[in-house]
């Protein structure tokens, strides 16, 4: 599956990349990712040699029927694991559970510390559960990778993709064994992923914001939400001033009558 995939993504996009070497060849490694687009967890597994296992949405391999069918197979055949994320809490733990055992088998392991997609193409503060606390529980090393222009090619809510050139860039693995056994101290867990997600930002050059992308969804959301509310009374608002008038106008025409 991963190599007809792949091959039929690298054949259609043509994307480039840069900073392959930095991948090793074997042994175990976390690919950390910045995450424009769904296609992300499609075109970085193209353009390896290796097998990435990322962590997706449980819901995609339970969805009924032969759309649902269809999906977990595809999903299961590009190495994603399922992970229930009906409770944060436990959808974190089993997040990292999944992550250190790919880790233990000798691969490659890639996740998106922002959590989410980004909602606005920015680069957003890392969550410092999973990634650092796979990094110091496994002491594997961690690769920054930026994704670029993904999501001009499939933006939310768009089923169809652009055919256009995605972008990769794979940076220099970082170290941080000096920290193992300190996956529980927060204040490590913070440093360990802003230094990974400021080697993100200089090799996708985006503009970082220092929130959660949930968080920004958020807000973005609730704005949304306000301006349709806003709209909403000013139409009201207008046709309640345009009934005022034909009233007005129908008064005066009855009273001329007269």
């Amino acid at each position: 599956m991963k190599v007809t995939v792949g091959g039929s993504l690298k054949l259609v996009f043509r994307p480039w990349v840069e900073g392959l070497e930095n991948v090793p060849a074997e042994g175990p490694a976390i690919l950390a990712s910045n995450h424009l687009s769904f296609s992300d967890s499609f075109f970085l597994p193209a353009v390896l040699d290796r097998k990435v296992t990322f962590i997706a949405k449980a819901e995609y391999f339970t969805t009924p029927g032969v759309k649902g069918r269809l999906t977990a197979a595809f999903f299961k055949g590009v190495g994603q694991l399922p992970v229930d994320r009906s409770g944060a809490r436990g959808a974190g733990e089993a997040a990292i559970k999944s992550g250190i055992e790919v880790i233990e088998r000798g691969e490659l392991f890639g996740i998106y510390p922002e959590g989410t997609r980004s909602p606005d193409g920015r680069l957003y503060r890392g969550k410092p559960g999973g990634l650092a606390r796979v990094a110091l529980a496994t002491g594997a090393p961690v690769i920054p990778v930026a994704m670029i222009d993904t999501e001009k090619i499939q933006p939310p809510g768009k089923v169809v993709p652009k055919v256009m050139r995605p972008g990769i860039r794979i940076g220099e693995p970082l170290d941080f064994r000096r920290y193992q056994g300190m996956e529980h101290d927060r204040f490590v867990l913070r440093a360990v992923t802003d230094e990974v997600m400021y080697e993100i930002m200089k090799l996708s050059g985006q503009e970082y914001v220092d929130m959660y992308a949930t968080a920004a969804k958020r807000q973005i959301a609730e704005a949304a939400k306000a301006e349709k509310e806003a709209a909403k009374a000013a139409r009201a608002a207008l046709a309640q001033a345009e009934k005022e008038q034909a009233d007005k106008e129908k008064a005066h025409r009855e009273q001329t009558d007269r």
